[in-house]
């Protein structure tokens, strides 16, 4: 059998499996797991492109993510007139006084010679310009916060089509992996992954506690989708006669319809960010960035600029990531900050792009989909398993209440142990790379 019809093979295998969830447990279900499958393809690419492509290893992937998801509270929501009324323009200037403070800084740090006097001054600025710009930032924060805190307490977005979110959501976390590249690329990288760990929690803890801006961990939800929702679907005489020649409910058929559509959206950006990929990796380009990952010291005798090079992919791949965290915001049609867990999600990540294939873009997307699968269902497969162990025993049994309590931690013991088997048998993933 050829590499082609292999990998033809293992897709249709999935696809195999997901109708057979269909099947036997519900559409609802399997539409669920397609939708966030695909989500995690693009994020999976988004981290192939900087390890697969350049060999950077980045931590800091819900960082970019969670930024990607603020991108569709700031463009999707309507905006709160009476917060911006309260502290709108206060709060702006507050942070143009930051950014401002931060400039100056720069601006000293090249200007003035090295020494004592530099530090001093750098100190001078920084502490000056901190007070001036909390004088006018914290009361005005106050304010927008104290303005209906139930259920706003912010100053909400521009209320413009939430699809929009998404490619704002890739230059919101290209614009972050700028910033973050531009201090950490030049480390080595154990220290890289180290300070995109750190920014990715900086950057989580900005959105928890910065009510003003998203509402921090009181979340933001009722966020417009682009797909119409299912209770909307409901009263369409087309859906009703839908349902009635399938034999499902009404409720049923118009969720199943709104997943399609999310489907078929999140397909279509897939499939474009596929054939960009596969073009980029086949482009000079494409071999240039691989040797780079191969040899940094060959790629530097050649007069590359290797630097540059690994900030313009760690931008790349970065900006993929905040695209997906936009549409994933959009699919849940709410904002919660507390959900992004960094090193949970950023291991579940990784295992896909290991697992898949490092270096392949199919590869990538075959292990988002492979893992997410068992991630959902493995959990109450574990359980059914251990009520069939434990259904001899008495009810009231420490063993038996041990085991079934036991069975939520299935999930992670099943991403080792995937993990570890593709590691032996498959080191190169389930795709290899050419």
């Amino acid at each position: 059998m050829s590499v082609n019809w292999r990998n033809i093979g293992l897709f249709a295998a999935m696809g195999l499996v997901l109708v057979m969830v269909a099947a036997f447990q519900s559409w609802q279900l399997a539409l669920t797991i397609l939708n966030m499958s695909l989500i995690s393809a693009i994020m999976a690419l988004g981290v192939n492109m900087q390890w697969g492509y350049a060999g950077l290893f980045n931590v800091g992937i819900m960082g970019f993510t969670a930024v990607g998801g603020l991108a569709a509270v700031l463009i999707a929501m309507p905006p709160v007139n009476e917060a911006w009324a309260a502290g709108g323009l206060g709060a702006i200037l507050g942070l143009m006084l930051g950014v401002a403070t931060i400039l100056a800084a720069v601006v000293v740090y090249k200007r003035m010679t090295p020494g004592r006097l530099r530090g001093m001054v750098i100190f001078a600025v920084i502490v000056v310009g901190w007070l001036v710009a909390r004088f006018f930032f914290a009361p005005a924060t106050q304010a927008i916060q104290a303005v209906n805190p139930a259920s706003e307490g912010y100053l909400g977005g521009l209320g413009l089509p939430v699809i929009l979110a998404w490619p704002v959501g890739a230059v919101f976390a290209a614009g972050a992996a700028w910033l973050v590249g531009k201090v950490s690329l030049g480390l080595r990288s154990d220290y890289l992954a180290i300070a995109t760990l750190g920014i990715s929690e900086i950057i989580i803890a900005i959105l928890k506690h910065e009510r003003w801006l998203a509402r921090g961990v009181n979340n933001v939800t009722g966020i417009p989708r682009p797909v119409t929702r299912p209770v909307d679907l409901q009263p369409q005489p087309w859906v009703q006669d839908l349902a009635g020649r399938l034999g499902w409910s009404v409720s049923e058929t118009a969720s199943i319809l709104s997943a399609l559509g999310y489907s078929v959206l999140f397909v279509i950006v897939l499939a474009i960010l596929i054939w960009l990929a596969e073009k980029a990796l086949n482009s000079p380009w494409g071999r240039m960035m691989r040797a780079i990952r191969d040899n940094e010291t060959a790629a530097r005798a050649m007069g590359k600029d290797v630097t540059r090079r690994h900030l313009n992919i760690f931008v790349l791949g970065s900006a993929v990531c905040g695209l997906a965290g936009a549409m994933m915001v959009s699919l849940d049609g709410q904002l919660t900050p507390g959900s992004y867990e960094p090193l949970r999600f950023t291991f579940l990540i990784w295992v896909m792009v290991i697992v898949g294939g490092s270096g392949n873009n199919w590869g990538a997307v075959l292990g988002a989909f492979v893992i997410w699968f068992l991630w959902v269902q493995v959990e109450p497969a574990g359980r059914w398993l251990m009520e069939m162990v434990t259904s001899g025993m008495e009810p009231g049994s420490d063993l038996r209440r041990h085991l079934l309590d036991s069975a939520s931690h299935m999930r992670l013991l099943t991403m080792g142990v995937a993990l570890l088997l593709v590691l032996r048998f498959s080191p190169r993933g389930l795709i290899p790379e050419k």
